[in-house]
């Protein structure tokens, strides 16, 4: 599906890079020196829409272009980029990064060759080719149906948000790839006030798809599971605080283990040994019911990518299999190091910063228990349905998480909804104590967005049921 919008920089664009000026450029880049270099060019185009009080508040749209070089020897890297296509200014960067292997040896130019990528979102209609009035109208209809869900509604906020990214990767080692990623995130939030109490809900979603994903997930469906969310904590009681067995629900529960185990699997912190899981390879780090993936394939994910942004092909990378830690996730820069073949991880939020070892969809998946004979195996505990915000300590994966929708669990069944409630551990810890895994993995609505020195990247995460034998509750009712 083609779009309105276009790379300058794309065949048939009013700058259009082939490969024979790639080549020269990148002859540029290496003519001091240098192991390696890349040039990654970016033009995106982001639009966002804001809905409150029953009134669109805020609307806008801005483009952005340019070029990144990396070169690289050794440990070091030199790196500049440009917000320009003029031959004099990408020339300058690219001898601006060369800067760094002044006097070093240099490789002999490689010949690129493009390749041929999978197609892993497919879409109908670019959202960004919607009208303003349609996509106002997609927000008023989720307003309207969250006023109209329950009277204790006080406050919807809904938003849209919108992308188109095209890049365009060369590299010394031979790669020269061209990828165009859309994605969309659709939003509701509410207020629910009654008794003296107010409570918020949320519903969103979305992906690398195009204006097509609201007519499958409509905005009164948003609408609706945010006022369920707001409606149930309206009651919710305090949280007892303590050790207690915790089971996560399937989907969003993900975030927990790309916070507090995802983060520690990627190779740059292990190069560094600033991970607890640095020469952990062949270790038994998680209970053998836990196989981890980090899987940049999935069909239309927030985290999905046909090519990274150095040129690699993701595919699903196993990091922890039945519990044994067997790999981490690679970049060039890391790959090169340890002696094995990047994962296609390498990610970086724009032509301005320089690529590092992300998650794209990071899974654990299904075991084989049911979900329900999981949770009615527990005694006393605590039920996890939505998270919230949270910090992890990477070196060492100690987490604080916030659910925003929680459940006391008495006597093996779900009853009271519970406030304040967080979730205190450790990330390596809580993967030893899971003992029973359920057969309903699920992959969260497209909503997550993951940040690491500085740099935003789109993220999925997904988990089936999850029961944890003991974690730290830090609710509010002690000896609750």
């Amino acid at each position: 599906m083609t779009s309105r919008y276009q790379a300058p920089f794309a065949q048939g664009g009013s700058a259009p890079i082939d490969r024979a000026l790639a080549e020269r450029l990148l002859a540029v880049a290496l003519a001091q020196g240098g192991d390696y270099a890349d040039l990654f060019f970016e033009y995106a185009v982001n639009g966002s829409y804001g809905y409150d009080e029953g009134l669109l508040k805020s609307a806008g749209r801005y483009v952005t272009m340019g070029l990144g070089v990396r070169v690289m020897q050794g440990d070091a890297t030199g790196y500049a980029y440009v917000e320009s296509l003029e031959w004099d200014a990408l020339t300058h960067a690219a001898r601006t990064a060369s800067q760094i292997a002044r006097g070093g040896k240099s490789i002999p130019p490689v010949a690129l060759e493009a390749r041929a990528l999978p197609t892993r979102y497919p879409i109908v209609q670019h959202s960004l080719d919607v009208d303003g009035k349609a996509k106002r109208a997609l927000l008023e209809r989720a307003d309207k149906a969250a006023r109209a869900a329950d009277e204790r509604i006080i406050k919807v906020n809904a938003s849209l948000s919108e992308e188109l990214r095209e890049i365009l990767v060369a590299t010394s080692a031979g790669h020269f790839a061209w990828d165009s990623q859309p994605l969309v995130r659709f939003g509701v939030s509410v207020i629910a006030e009654a008794g003296g109490k107010r409570q918020s809900g949320s519903s969103g979603g979305g992906g690398r798809t195009g204006i097509e994903y609201l007519e499958q997930h409509t905005p009164e469906a948003h609408a609706a599971e945010a006022v369920r969310q707001a409606i149930a904590m309206l009651d919710a009681r305090e949280a007892p605080a303590g050790e207690m067995e915790v089971v996560l629900a399937p989907g969003d529960s993900g975030i927990l283990l790309h916070e507090a185990v995802g983060h520690g699997l990627e190779a740059d912190f292990n190069r560094k040994k600033t991970s607890n899981y640095a020469d952990a390879i062949g270790q038994q780090v998680a209970s053998e019911l836990c196989t981890v993936v980090d899987d940049g394939s999935l069909l239309s994910g927030r985290g999905t990518i046909n090519v990274d942004d150095e040129g690699e092909t993701p595919t699903s990378a196993t990091l922890i299999e039945r519990g044994k830690l067997v790999g981490y996730m690679q970049d060039q820069h890391s790959a090169k190091f340890f002696g094995v073949t990047p994962t296609g991880n390498g990610r970086r939020e724009s032509f301005r910063s320089h690529p590092m070892p992300r998650m794209t969809n990071t899974l654990l998946l299904n075991g084989e228990s049911d979900p329900d004979e999981i949770v009615a195996s527990v005694k006393r505990g605590v039920y996890a349905r939505k998270f919230g915000g949270g910090q992890v300590d990477i070196t060492n994966g100690d987490f604080v998480f916030s659910l925003t929708e929680g459940y006391l669990i008495e006597d093996g069944r779900i009853t009271a909804p519970l406030k304040g409630v967080n979730l205190i551990g450790n990330g390596p810890d809580v993967m030893r104590k899971v003992t029973m895994l359920g057969n309903d993995m699920a992959v969260s609505d497209g909503i997550w967005t993951c940040g690491k020195d500085g740099q935003s990247v789109p993220v999925g995460v997904g988990c089936p049921t999850v029961k944890i034998s003991a974690v730290t509750v830090g609710g509010t009712e002690l000896g609750g």
